[in-house]
């Protein structure tokens, strides 16, 4: 099963995915677990430079066809190949943080950017997507802590430099994607301790692995 951790900067994607690898591993299940950007050699170049306060004049069209670049490469060297083994995939970031970003966030084309990415996933998709759904305040306040904490305010900079509004918009369009694919994409409140917030995700990822 392939499942994906959206949101924006700051709701605690990673915890959770690794709290959820440790309950499913610990239920008997193999778990791979992996992100975007940065989840193959080849995205992990692209990652520094997606990500990278020095990049801040990338324009939107290049940030999208890297994360694009990124996408295809992933699929094609992780997630499939995790899955035809009989995996459970857990990443952070996939299809959605595209549209919600570079769409919501950017003001481009969101038919567009639906088309680019049937191209970049090849027929792959997500079967469940965990939104973690967070004020954009909080969830920025979160974010550059964590990135001052671990030295990483250059490095991975880039988004947590964007305004409060831009992230609000952000937040939106993933809530707009939610409202439009409830089956698939669940929300969940991230604004209480990562222990609750797991408590919740387990019962969705649990019901849906029929644990």
């Amino acid at each position: 099963m392939f499942i994906t951790f959206e949101g924006i900067e700051g709701t605690g994607k990673s915890t959770q995915i690794e709290l959820l690898r440790e309950r499913l591993e610990a239920r008997g299940r193999r778990v791979v677990v992996t992100c975007e950007p940065g989840g193959s050699r080849i995205g992990a170049e692209l990652r520094r430079v997606l990500l990278s306060l020095e990049n801040r004049d990338l324009t939107p069209q290049a940030e999208l066809f890297l994360y694009l670049a990124d996408r295809a490469q992933h699929v094609a060297q992780v997630v499939r190949p995790a899955l035809e083994s009989g995996a459970v995939v857990l990443s952070d970031r996939f299809v959605d943080s595209t549209v919600a970003y570079q769409g919501h966030g950017r003001g481009m084309d969101i038919a567009l950017l639906h088309q680019l990415n049937a191209v970049a996933v090849d027929g792959l998709w997500p079967q469940l997507t965990i939104l973690l759904d967070l004020d954009p305040e909080i969830g920025l306040g979160r974010a550059v802590a964590r990135n001052t904490r671990e030295g990483k305010t250059n490095a991975e900079g880039r988004f947590e430099a964007e305004s409060l509004a831009f992230h609000g918009r952000v937040r939106q369009g993933f809530l707009d994607l939610a409202a439009h694919e409830p089956e698939r994409i669940r929300v969940v409140d991230a604004a209480g301790t990562p222990e609750a917030t797991a408590l919740v995700v387990r019962e969705i990822v649990e019901a849906r692995l029929a644990l």
